[in-house]
Protein backbone atom coordinates (compact mmCIF):
# COMPACT_ATOMS: atom_id res chain seq x y z
CA UNK A 1 0.00 0.00 0.00
CA UNK A 2 1.51 3.32 -0.83
CA UNK A 3 1.75 6.00 1.84
CA UNK A 4 -0.75 8.39 0.65
CA UNK A 5 -1.45 12.05 2.38
CA UNK A 6 -5.13 13.28 2.42
CA UNK A 7 -4.82 15.06 -0.68
CA UNK A 8 -7.01 15.82 -3.95
CA UNK A 9 -8.92 18.33 -5.58
CA UNK A 10 -11.78 18.67 -7.73
CA UNK A 11 -10.67 19.01 -11.47
CA UNK A 12 -11.36 21.61 -13.73
CA UNK A 13 -10.81 25.36 -13.89
CA UNK A 14 -12.38 28.05 -12.14
CA UNK A 15 -14.26 29.22 -15.02
CA UNK A 16 -15.09 25.45 -15.99
CA UNK A 17 -16.40 24.93 -12.53
CA UNK A 18 -18.64 27.80 -12.84
CA UNK A 19 -19.73 26.96 -16.07
CA UNK A 20 -21.34 23.64 -14.50
CA UNK A 21 -23.52 25.33 -11.71
CA UNK A 22 -24.90 27.66 -14.38
CA UNK A 23 -25.57 24.87 -16.62
CA UNK A 24 -27.36 23.03 -14.06
CA UNK A 25 -29.55 25.91 -13.09
CA UNK A 26 -31.48 25.50 -16.67
CA UNK A 27 -30.88 21.88 -17.52
CA UNK A 28 -31.63 18.81 -16.48
CA UNK A 29 -28.32 16.62 -15.14
CA UNK A 30 -28.79 14.17 -16.71
CA UNK A 31 -27.33 15.82 -19.71
CA UNK A 32 -24.01 16.23 -17.80
CA UNK A 33 -23.76 12.54 -17.39
CA UNK A 34 -24.36 11.78 -21.18
CA UNK A 35 -21.49 14.31 -22.02
CA UNK A 36 -19.57 13.49 -19.28
CA UNK A 37 -19.64 9.25 -20.77
CA UNK A 38 -18.44 10.50 -23.77
CA UNK A 39 -15.33 11.81 -22.12
CA UNK A 40 -14.74 9.35 -20.24
CA UNK A 41 -12.52 6.33 -22.42
CA UNK A 42 -10.26 9.76 -23.12
CA UNK A 43 -9.54 10.30 -19.46
CA UNK A 44 -8.98 6.50 -18.86
CA UNK A 45 -6.27 6.73 -21.32
CA UNK A 46 -4.33 9.79 -20.30
CA UNK A 47 -4.94 8.85 -16.61
CA UNK A 48 -3.31 5.32 -17.23
CA UNK A 49 -2.21 4.79 -13.39
CA UNK A 50 -5.45 5.79 -11.51
CA UNK A 51 -7.49 3.34 -14.01
CA UNK A 52 -5.13 0.86 -13.55
CA UNK A 53 -5.23 0.78 -9.77
CA UNK A 54 -9.11 0.82 -10.11
CA UNK A 55 -8.75 -2.41 -12.53
CA UNK A 56 -6.12 -4.05 -10.28
CA UNK A 57 -9.37 -3.59 -7.73
CA UNK A 58 -11.64 -5.34 -9.80
CA UNK A 59 -9.59 -7.99 -11.13
CA UNK A 60 -7.40 -9.17 -7.78
CA UNK A 61 -10.49 -8.28 -5.31
CA UNK A 62 -13.43 -9.70 -6.82
CA UNK A 63 -11.10 -12.23 -9.30
CA UNK A 64 -13.10 -10.90 -12.32
CA UNK A 65 -12.19 -11.50 -15.76
CA UNK A 66 -10.23 -8.76 -18.07
CA UNK A 67 -13.20 -7.91 -19.99
CA UNK A 68 -15.63 -7.25 -16.83
CA UNK A 69 -12.73 -5.67 -14.87
CA UNK A 70 -12.60 -3.55 -17.73
CA UNK A 71 -16.34 -2.95 -18.12
CA UNK A 72 -16.32 -2.07 -14.13
CA UNK A 73 -13.44 0.24 -14.41
CA UNK A 74 -15.27 2.80 -16.85
CA UNK A 75 -18.42 2.60 -14.87
CA UNK A 76 -16.61 2.85 -11.85
CA UNK A 77 -15.24 6.16 -13.62
CA UNK A 78 -18.71 6.79 -14.60
CA UNK A 79 -20.12 6.78 -11.23
CA UNK A 80 -17.45 8.94 -10.12
CA UNK A 81 -17.83 11.46 -11.92
CA UNK A 82 -21.81 11.52 -11.60
CA UNK A 83 -20.98 11.88 -8.02
CA UNK A 84 -19.08 15.35 -8.84
CA UNK A 85 -21.56 16.78 -10.60
CA UNK A 86 -24.19 15.72 -8.20
CA UNK A 87 -22.13 18.51 -5.82
CA UNK A 88 -22.34 21.33 -8.60
CA UNK A 89 -25.93 20.45 -9.13
CA UNK A 90 -26.51 20.95 -5.23
CA UNK A 91 -24.07 24.09 -5.75
CA UNK A 92 -26.66 25.34 -8.25
CA UNK A 93 -29.43 25.03 -6.04
CA UNK A 94 -30.84 21.94 -7.23
CA UNK A 95 -30.80 19.73 -4.22
CA UNK A 96 -34.60 19.08 -4.30
CA UNK A 97 -33.92 16.95 -7.75
CA UNK A 98 -32.42 13.99 -5.36
CA UNK A 99 -34.42 11.94 -2.81
CA UNK A 100 -32.51 10.52 0.37
CA UNK A 101 -33.20 7.52 1.77
CA UNK A 102 -31.93 7.17 5.44
CA UNK A 103 -30.96 3.37 6.82
CA UNK A 104 -29.70 3.58 10.53
CA UNK A 105 -30.68 6.74 11.07
CA UNK A 106 -32.06 6.30 14.79
CA UNK A 107 -27.93 5.63 15.37
CA UNK A 108 -27.14 9.13 14.71
CA UNK A 109 -30.41 10.70 16.41
CA UNK A 110 -29.32 8.24 20.14
CA UNK A 111 -25.79 10.12 19.93
CA UNK A 112 -26.97 13.58 19.14
CA UNK A 113 -29.30 13.52 21.62
CA UNK A 114 -26.78 12.62 24.54
CA UNK A 115 -24.19 14.83 25.80
CA UNK A 116 -21.38 13.84 24.95
CA UNK A 117 -19.30 13.90 21.27
CA UNK A 118 -18.57 11.76 18.95
CA UNK A 119 -17.00 10.71 15.44
CA UNK A 120 -18.29 9.80 12.06
CA UNK A 121 -16.15 7.71 10.76
CA UNK A 122 -16.29 8.74 6.40
CA UNK A 123 -14.46 7.47 3.19
CA UNK A 124 -13.79 7.80 -0.10
CA UNK A 125 -17.06 5.37 -0.88
CA UNK A 126 -20.22 6.75 -2.55
CA UNK A 127 -20.15 10.40 -1.90
CA UNK A 128 -19.54 10.96 1.62
CA UNK A 129 -19.64 14.73 1.15
CA UNK A 130 -23.07 15.15 -0.26
CA UNK A 131 -24.59 13.63 2.88
CA UNK A 132 -23.91 16.99 4.63
CA UNK A 133 -25.46 19.19 2.04
CA UNK A 134 -28.64 17.11 2.84
CA UNK A 135 -28.19 16.60 7.01
CA UNK A 136 -28.75 18.86 9.47
CA UNK A 137 -27.42 19.45 12.81
CA UNK A 138 -30.04 20.45 15.25
CA UNK A 139 -28.66 19.79 18.78
CA UNK A 140 -24.73 19.76 18.30
CA UNK A 141 -22.48 21.83 16.42
CA UNK A 142 -21.11 19.66 13.91
CA UNK A 143 -17.34 19.92 12.51
CA UNK A 144 -16.06 18.35 9.15
CA UNK A 145 -12.32 18.10 8.61
CA UNK A 146 -12.19 18.74 4.58
CA UNK A 147 -8.87 18.82 2.24
CA UNK A 148 -7.31 22.58 2.58
CA UNK A 149 -6.33 22.74 -0.94
CA UNK A 150 -9.81 22.35 -2.48
CA UNK A 151 -10.01 24.81 -4.98
CA UNK A 152 -11.93 28.20 -4.16
CA UNK A 153 -15.39 27.54 -6.18
CA UNK A 154 -15.68 23.97 -4.51
CA UNK A 155 -14.25 25.94 -1.36
CA UNK A 156 -16.81 28.88 -1.09
CA UNK A 157 -19.80 26.88 -1.99
CA UNK A 158 -19.42 24.15 0.34
CA UNK A 159 -19.01 26.54 2.99
CA UNK A 160 -22.27 28.30 2.50
CA UNK A 161 -24.47 25.47 2.26
CA UNK A 162 -22.72 23.14 4.98
CA UNK A 163 -23.20 25.99 7.42
CA UNK A 164 -26.62 26.38 6.81
CA UNK A 165 -26.64 23.08 8.27
CA UNK A 166 -25.00 24.27 11.28
CA UNK A 167 -21.85 22.14 10.22
CA UNK A 168 -18.14 23.82 10.79
CA UNK A 169 -15.51 22.90 8.56
CA UNK A 170 -12.02 22.37 10.05
CA UNK A 171 -9.41 22.35 7.13
CA UNK A 172 -6.05 20.03 7.17
CA UNK A 173 -3.07 21.80 7.48
CA UNK A 174 0.04 20.72 7.41
CA UNK A 175 0.87 22.65 10.95
CA UNK A 176 -0.98 19.75 12.23
CA UNK A 177 -3.54 22.75 13.80
CA UNK A 178 -6.45 20.66 12.67
CA UNK A 179 -5.82 17.91 15.46
CA UNK A 180 -6.25 20.57 17.89
CA UNK A 181 -9.68 21.94 16.78
CA UNK A 182 -10.57 18.00 16.70
CA UNK A 183 -9.72 17.90 20.23
CA UNK A 184 -11.94 21.09 21.47
CA UNK A 185 -14.46 19.77 19.62
CA UNK A 186 -14.69 16.51 21.43
CA UNK A 187 -14.40 17.74 24.82
CA UNK A 188 -17.37 20.22 23.59
CA UNK A 189 -19.26 17.43 23.42
CA UNK A 190 -19.14 18.11 19.47
CA UNK A 191 -19.17 15.87 16.41
CA UNK A 192 -16.39 15.79 14.39
CA UNK A 193 -16.39 13.61 10.71
CA UNK A 194 -13.54 12.65 8.79
CA UNK A 195 -12.53 9.87 6.33
CA UNK A 196 -10.73 7.40 7.94
CA UNK A 197 -8.92 4.99 5.12
CA UNK A 198 -6.61 7.58 4.77
CA UNK A 199 -4.07 9.27 6.76
CA UNK A 200 -4.30 12.66 7.66
CA UNK A 201 -0.16 13.21 8.09
CA UNK A 202 0.53 10.69 10.86
CA UNK A 203 1.86 7.45 9.75
CA UNK A 204 0.26 4.77 12.33
CA UNK A 205 -1.92 2.49 10.86
CA UNK A 206 -3.24 -0.87 11.61
CA UNK A 207 -2.77 -4.15 9.09
CA UNK A 208 -6.40 -5.54 8.55
CA UNK A 209 -7.57 -8.04 6.29
CA UNK A 210 -9.70 -6.53 3.52
CA UNK A 211 -11.36 -7.56 0.30
CA UNK A 212 -8.85 -10.85 -0.16
CA UNK A 213 -5.58 -9.11 1.05
CA UNK A 214 -3.79 -7.03 3.34
CA UNK A 215 -4.36 -2.96 3.85
CA UNK A 216 -2.95 -0.50 6.29
CA UNK A 217 -5.61 1.60 7.88
CA UNK A 218 -5.05 4.76 9.84
CA UNK A 219 -5.81 4.76 13.36
CA UNK A 220 -6.41 8.65 14.04
CA UNK A 221 -9.93 8.67 14.56
CA UNK A 222 -10.40 6.11 16.15
CA UNK A 223 -7.25 6.56 18.57
CA UNK A 224 -9.52 10.07 19.65
CA UNK A 225 -12.40 7.48 20.02
CA UNK A 226 -10.68 5.70 22.70
CA UNK A 227 -8.90 8.71 24.17
CA UNK A 228 -11.97 10.90 24.82
CA UNK A 229 -14.19 7.64 25.45
CA UNK A 230 -16.93 8.33 22.24
CA UNK A 231 -18.40 6.52 20.01
CA UNK A 232 -17.93 5.91 16.40
CA UNK A 233 -20.43 6.13 13.43
CA UNK A 234 -19.34 4.41 10.14
CA UNK A 235 -21.50 6.70 7.33
CA UNK A 236 -21.62 5.53 3.81
CA UNK A 237 -23.67 7.69 1.29
CA UNK A 238 -24.22 5.60 -1.55
CA UNK A 239 -25.57 6.40 -5.05
CA UNK A 240 -28.29 4.09 -5.58
CA UNK A 241 -29.86 5.86 -8.56
CA UNK A 242 -29.54 8.49 -11.01
CA UNK A 243 -31.29 10.71 -8.56
CA UNK A 244 -31.42 8.81 -5.53
CA UNK A 245 -29.11 8.75 -2.63
CA UNK A 246 -29.21 5.93 0.51
CA UNK A 247 -27.58 7.25 3.79
CA UNK A 248 -26.04 4.01 6.26
CA UNK A 249 -25.14 4.79 9.16
CA UNK A 250 -23.71 1.80 11.42
CA UNK A 251 -22.10 1.94 14.80
CA UNK A 252 -18.73 0.28 14.98
CA UNK A 253 -18.34 -2.30 18.17
CA UNK A 254 -16.15 -3.51 20.47
CA UNK A 255 -16.14 -6.19 23.34
CA UNK A 256 -17.43 -3.89 26.14
CA UNK A 257 -16.73 -7.17 28.45
CA UNK A 258 -12.98 -7.65 27.65
CA UNK A 259 -10.41 -5.65 29.99
CA UNK A 260 -9.21 -3.75 26.77
CA UNK A 261 -5.71 -1.46 26.37
CA UNK A 262 -6.37 1.62 24.81
CA UNK A 263 -4.20 0.35 22.15
CA UNK A 264 -6.26 -2.92 21.23
CA UNK A 265 -9.18 -0.49 21.74
CA UNK A 266 -8.54 1.51 18.67
CA UNK A 267 -7.15 -1.41 16.79
CA UNK A 268 -10.77 -3.05 17.35
CA UNK A 269 -12.29 0.02 16.55
CA UNK A 270 -9.86 0.06 13.09
CA UNK A 271 -11.05 -3.62 12.44
CA UNK A 272 -14.35 -3.04 13.01
CA UNK A 273 -14.72 -0.22 10.60
CA UNK A 274 -13.14 -2.19 8.37
CA UNK A 275 -15.44 -4.63 8.39
CA UNK A 276 -18.10 -2.13 7.69
CA UNK A 277 -16.36 -1.13 4.69
CA UNK A 278 -15.94 -4.40 3.15
CA UNK A 279 -19.68 -5.33 3.63
CA UNK A 280 -20.65 -1.99 1.97
CA UNK A 281 -18.29 -2.34 -1.17
CA UNK A 282 -19.12 -6.05 -2.00
CA UNK A 283 -22.68 -4.09 -2.01
CA UNK A 284 -21.41 -1.05 -3.95
CA UNK A 285 -18.25 -2.30 -5.88
CA UNK A 286 -18.52 0.14 -8.58
CA UNK A 287 -18.10 2.82 -5.93
CA UNK A 288 -14.37 2.53 -4.67
CA UNK A 289 -13.04 5.86 -4.88
CA UNK A 290 -9.52 5.62 -3.76
CA UNK A 291 -7.65 5.82 -7.08
CA UNK A 292 -4.19 4.36 -6.51
CA UNK A 293 -2.53 1.07 -4.99
CA UNK A 294 -4.26 0.42 -1.99
CA UNK A 295 -3.15 -2.83 -0.97
CA UNK A 296 0.22 -3.90 0.71
CA UNK A 297 0.63 -6.94 -2.19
Amino acid sequence: METRKWKGNTGGSFLGQWGLIVLFKFFDIRIGYFLMSLVIPFYLLFSAKRARAIYHFFRRRFNYSRWKSGLKTYKNHFVFGQVILDRFAVFAGKRDIFDVELVGYEHFLRLADGGKGFIIAGSHIGNFEIGGYFLRSEKKKFNALVYAGETKTVQSNRTKILGRNNIHLIPVLDDMSHLFAVNAALLNGEIVSMPCDRNLGSTKSVECDFLNGKAGFPIGAFALATTFEVEVLAVFVMKTAAKKYTIYVRPLKIDAKENLTKREKTEHYVRSYVKEIEAIIREYPEQWFNYYEFWKE
